[in-house]
């Protein structure tokens, strides 16, 4: 392999390491700022890329995009976010919401 294609190939491989660890510096202070620690999930949203939604110690919420599955899941992997495969449950429970959740969620369901 030329050094040329070595560059063409590991480019990609080096730009998906920097934007994992530029989000999960997000992710990081995240946890720090919501009790120490987050669990989240990682879902695929098409052609977009991935949305990683956390869940803090304390209940609050908060999502993050990465381009690809890939990169979010490194990211929340970075940041020590403890994933799980769905968010149902004990995870969805343990989300707080507030008056703006509930008047956009209003909003949503009267047009």
């Amino acid at each position: 392999m030329s050094s040329a294609e070595t560059a063409t190939t590991a480019a990609p491989d080096a730009r998906a390491k920097r934007r994992a660890k530029r989000i999960a510096k997000h992710l990081s202070s995240f946890a720090r700022q919501h009790g120490g620690s987050a669990d989240g999930v990682v879902e695929y949203m098409g052609s977009i890329g991935t949305r990683i939604v956390v869940v803090g110690a304390d209940g609050a919420w908060g999502d993050q995009v990465a381009p690809s599955y890939a990169v979010g899941r490194r990211a929340a992997e970075l940041a020590g976010v403890t994933l799980h495969d769905s968010f149902e449950g004990e995870l969805g429970l343990r989300v707080k919401t507030g008056p703006y959740e509930w008047k956009r969620m209003a909003g949503i369901q009267l047009g």
